[in-house]
């Protein structure tokens, strides 16, 4: 998806004297030659005007970084020095030791460098440090509220167009449309493999959407328009219409809707109202996928199990989040292709719950085998409402 080069760069400069065109150069480690900036539009207000330098204290080489195009012309993402993330208080060296000893690393909000552009030819690159040296201009054009709102939001348009073409929409329409006149409406074993593998590419981008807004005071909103989940958009406006509050949704509300329900009570939503709006087993899914990154320490390889967890929940988290959500924008995905996807996150839960079960059998520490037993009965939960969603659809 994304090119991240923060650890290969050097040094740099971006020059956003020019309202309306943000230039730059960027020294990479391995490289002879700069990456030349050239984007249409204009940096956060914090460094529109001016012309920002910084310099990585510790660069190295890496191979990605090698395959970039010299000539980084497009559009600018958001460009700033002011974005609030989580800062490690610590070194690496206590974060190992914290890590080994069961602690939890003490973090700080603090403000980062984030240099973002959307290349014509590379696509979506991205510089994200707190650790760069930085040195800011004076600004030679002032940039006020409105217009920051305005850039922003054209920024979010820059990433939902990218998302876009990186699901690529458009060929699924064109896919269901010969199927409609080749096979009356009835996908063959080529034709479902080529959803399945749109739903891998709604997996990918929603992947790199989350860990973009995580932290951002309006993730969901920001989610939902650069996934193309215009559905969704809707649903939450009509919530603040009728002044709903969002985060009402209990464990309870999700226990008694998923568990408590008759499914074959007449009043059970429909395929096309459990679409319209924010499905509760997705967002519990996409919880319990956050909070497993707890679980997780910076040694751990990828075959840990903590590892395997965070992965297989993920996967759960995005390939619901896709057949869910995704039919916001140009087509809803079929029942039979609703099924499939929920098929494969069966098996990932499965994954998932070995995978758990595996740390709770090397859990030293009370507390810790508490937290997993909550985190594994949650899990089963999830599988749950997967199999009553599918013995729903089957139903319909």
């Amino acid at each position: 998806m994304a090119w991240r080069v923060d650890e290969a760069v050097e040094h740099g400069l971006i020059d956003n004297t020019v309202e309306g065109l943000t230039t730059g150069k960027i020294w990479l480690a391995g490289r002879d030659e700069p990456l030349i900036l050239s984007l249409n539009g204009d940096c956060w207000r914090d460094l529109a005007g001016t012309v920002l330098e910084f310099e990585n204290p510790k660069p190295r080489v890496c191979p990605e970084a090698s395959e970039l195009d010299t000539e980084q012309t497009g559009i600018i993402g958001d460009i700033t020095a002011s974005r609030k993330a989580r800062v490690p208080e610590i070194s690496e060296e206590e974060m190992d030791e914290c890590e080994r000893r069961g602690q939890e690393i003490p973090y700080q909000w603090s403000n980062i460098l984030y240099i973002e552009w959307f290349s014509e030819i590379n696509g979506r690159v991205l510089i994200e440090a707190a650790d760069y040296q930085l040195k800011v201009s004076a600004s030679g054009w002032q940039m006020d509220e409105d217009q920051e709102e305005a850039q922003k939001l054209a920024n979010l348009s820059a990433m939902r167009d990218f998302l876009a073409q990186v699901i690529r929409r458009n060929e699924l329409d064109d896919l269901v449309e010969s199927a409609s006149v080749t096979n009356k409406g009835e996908l063959d074993e080529f034709e479902w493999e080529e959803r399945l593998k749109e739903s891998d590419r709604l997996s990918d981008a929603y992947q790199e959407v989350l860990e973009k807004y995580i932290d951002d005071y309006d993730s969901e909103r920001k989610e939902a328009f650069v996934m193309g989940w215009d559905g969704l958009l809707g649903a939450m406006a009509e919530r603040e219409e009728n002044g709903e509050d969002e985060d009402s949704a209990t464990e309870a509300d999700f226990l008694e809707e998923w568990q408590n329900s008759d499914g074959d009570d007449e009043d059970n939503e429909s395929e096309d109202e459990w679409l319209a709006e924010s499905h509760p087993l997705q967002a519990k899914a996409r919880e319990v996928a956050m909070r497993s990154f707890d679980l997780v320490s910076r040694g751990d390889d990828k075959d840990s199990p903590a590892q395997r967890l965070v992965s297989n929940l993920m996967q759960v988290s995005a390939k619901l989040a896709g057949v869910l959500h995704g039919h916001g924008s140009d087509y809803e995905p079929e029942a039979g292709f609703v099924l499939a996807v929920l098929k494969r996150c069966l098996n990932w839960i499965n994954d998932a719950v070995g995978a758990c079960g595996e740390m709770i059998a090397d859990a030293d520490d009370p507390d810790a085998c508490a937290y997993l037993e909550n985190l594994r009965h949650e899990i089963f939960m999830i599988r749950d409402g997967i199999i009553k969603m599918r013995r729903e659809i089957k139903k319909s």
